[in-house]
């Protein structure tokens, strides 16, 4: 009787074109995407909003996500993390260093020339946190960990062409290594986010800033600088900054396996090199925004980065004892993340 009743209830789901049972135990979810970056800058539009897309068709449609970038869900761009760890949004892309010192195994990364091209170290960023840093972002379900493009001198009113030019300037920091960085070369280290930089260098609370070039154009950089320094290759990259695409761990955990399969699929070493490699190859983008407008763009050669190299070894230095007082090996760590980045720069042949 149980069994006819059954059948009958199925047939008259299918006569009258009303699911399947089974339709009701496909696992249908919503996820906020919070982010500090413009809607109209190149890390929204040619990363973020692709790795949505890609997700929502990959699923069947069964994941949407709906995309708030330039902090529209309030707060600032250090309170991201927390947002997430805490379930207030489900997914975000933010800069660790934006809370000094508290993820402090991964600013290795960001130390002065350690890396290379941005796929590479992006890639070794990823391997290193699993094998030597394991429990960094422990409250959150980590989706990738990345590096943009070599960071660049931008300055409003005096070239930088040497590290003396760099005495006496206020210049925008965004990690407490480059901010160490600036003071070695002579500057005073102001801390901000990316979004506070355009109001700073209309109010000429700075001098100038380092960021990538791919992001210059979405802050008005370009417009409001006159000069920008870059480094040679094979002077080497004078920072990066770590960033991170996480997830709220019960979220996560909450998903239907195929779903949490989706989104593994989209996450890991892979997704962390592509997001490297992404921003990185928009720098050529931003350069030609400054360059269109009249610009002077100096080119440090080997002779003018090994300066910058022998007056910002101390932060190395420091970081490395710093994280001996915290129970870690921090030579170690340096080693460890410059042998992961050699190796994945001859893995993608860079």
């Amino acid at each position: 009787m149980i069994q006819r009743r059954t059948l009958l209830k199925t047939g008259a789901a299918a006569a009258l074109g009303i699911p399947a049972l089974a339709g009701f135990a496909q696992q249908s979810v919503t996820l906020k995407f919070h982010t500090f970056v413009s809607p109209q800058s190149q890390n929204w539009l040619t990363m973020h909003k692709p790795w949505m897309d890609k997700i929502e068709k990959e699923s069947g449609g069964r994941i949407r996500f709906e995309g708030y970038p330039a902090m529209q869900l309030g707060g600032r761009p250090a309170q991201l993390y927390d947002q997430v760890r805490d379930g207030t949004v489900d997914v975000i892309w933010t800069v660790p260093g934006y809370t000094p010192g508290r993820f402090a195994r991964i600013e290795v990364f960001e130390l002065p020339f350690m890396m290379s091209n941005a796929e590479a170290t992006s890639r070794a960023c990823w391997d290193y946190v699993q094998t030597m840093a394991p429990d960094e972002f422990k409250d959150v379900q980590m989706l990738a960990l990345q590096v943009h493009g070599p960071g660049v001198i931008h300055t409003a009113d005096k070239p930088v062409k040497s590290v003396a030019d760099m005495k006496g300037l206020k210049m925008r920091a965004p990690n407490r290594q480059v901010a160490k960085m600036m003071s070695f070369l002579g500057a005073t280290p102001v801390s901000m986010p990316l979004p506070e930089i355009t109001d700073a260098l209309i109010k000429g609370t700075i001098n100038g800033c380092v960021i990538p070039w791919e992001v210059a154009p979405s802050v008005r950089v370009p417009e409001l600088t006159k000069y920008s320094a870059e480094f040679a290759p094979a002077g080497g990259a004078l920072y990066t900054t770590t960033l991170l695409l996480a997830m709220n761990k019960a979220k996560y955990n909450a998903l239907a396996p195929d779903l949490k399969k989706v989104i593994d699929n989209n996450s890991g070493l892979a997704t962390s090199a592509w997001l490297g490699k992404i921003q990185q190859g928009n720098d050529p983008a931003g350069r030609k925004a400054a360059s269109d407008r009249g610009n002077t763009i100096f080119t440090m050669g080997l002779e003018e980065a090994q300066e910058f190299r022998r007056m910002s070894r101390l932060v190395e230095v420091e970081w490395s004892e710093e994280m001996r007082k915290q129970g870690h090996d921090g030579y170690k760590l340096v080693q460890n993340a410059r042998n992961l980045i050699d190796k994945h720069t001859k893995v993608i042949g860079a």
